[in-house]
């Protein structure tokens, strides 16, 4: 049997369609192959409309399309989910919606409570298929890594890392190393099955400031 080649892929990216980001579509295309990514995921805020629209063109990248749904508790990224979930649901609505739409959800930046992140008492009761446990925003960085870590373990969950990205430097600096076929399917059942593994760093200052700035 042949061995799958690792895929290195940023699951938490944002684009212009995001209300908070400036960045364009050419940006990411660029950004993503410096950084040598095999792929990224879109997950603007309550859209898929960034998504839908880098999907279209011929990147040369793995384009799997999302969305980061702002529920009435916290942020669920929807991994593979083509159609548009409402913000202001309940979690385990957001949860549902997501799964009916043939995607996956994912605790997005967990335990950051000024960011969305979804609390303990609000992700135990979910029926989450993962955990993000690299978010490059947060912070503190190393804290939070590890408790989103520990989270993700007492859970049960696989575990993913993004960059949240807002602007284009930043994007790959976390990613998720994903073991399975170049196939946004095959992909998404592997991180289902859990063979990932999130690796990443934190924002530098300097780029948490252009944010603000440009947020």
């Amino acid at each position: 049997m042949r061995a799958l080649r690792p895929l290195k892929i940023d699951l938490h990216v944002h684009t212009r369609f995001s209300r908070d980001s400036k960045t364009t579509l050419e940006d990411v295309i660029l950004y993503a192959k410096m950084r040598k990514l095999d792929g990224v995921a879109i997950t603007d805020h309550d859209t898929v409309e960034g998504a839908e629209a880098l999907s279209r063109e011929d990147t040369g990248l793995i384009i799997i399309p999302g969305i980061e749904v702002s529920t009435r508790r916290g942020h669920i990224l929807g991994l593979n989910v083509t159609t548009p979930i409402p913000k202001g649901l309940e979690p385990a609505e957001a949860v549902d919606r997501i799964h009916e739409a043939g995607g996956i959800s994912v605790a997005a930046h967990p335990l950051a409570v000024y960011k969305g992140g979804l609390s303990m008492r609000s992700l135990s009761a979910l029926k989450l298929d993962a955990v993000e446990v690299v978010n490059s925003s947060v912070f503190p960085f190393s804290l939070l890594t590890f408790l989103s870590e520990r989270l993700s373990w007492k859970l049960g969950l696989p575990q993913t890392g993004g960059s949240d990205s807002h602007v284009p430097e930043t994007i790959g600096l976390a990613y998720t190393i994903i073991y399975a076929e170049p196939d946004v399917d095959d992909i998404i059942e592997s991180i289902r099955k859990g063979a990932t593994v999130p690796e990443g760093e934190p924002i530098p200052f300097r780029l948490r400031l252009k944010k603000l700035r440009e947020g």
